[in-house]
């Protein structure tokens, strides 16, 4: 892992993907729980295809 780099567990992810699915944007999301839209973009591929 680079330095610096944040670590989020699989439960936040899947909550966040969860609230996205709900209606809510990615910018409303970035300003909530400062994650970036490019993160959180890989996050929402990545659980939605599962």
């Amino acid at each position: 892992m680079a330095r610096g780099q944040k670590r989020y567990t699989d439960k936040f992810k899947k909550t966040i993907v969860e609230l996205y699915n709900s209606g809510k944007s990615l910018a409303k999301l970035n300003n909530g729980y400062a994650v970036s839209k490019s993160t959180m973009t890989g996050w929402i591929k990545k659980i939605n295809l599962c």
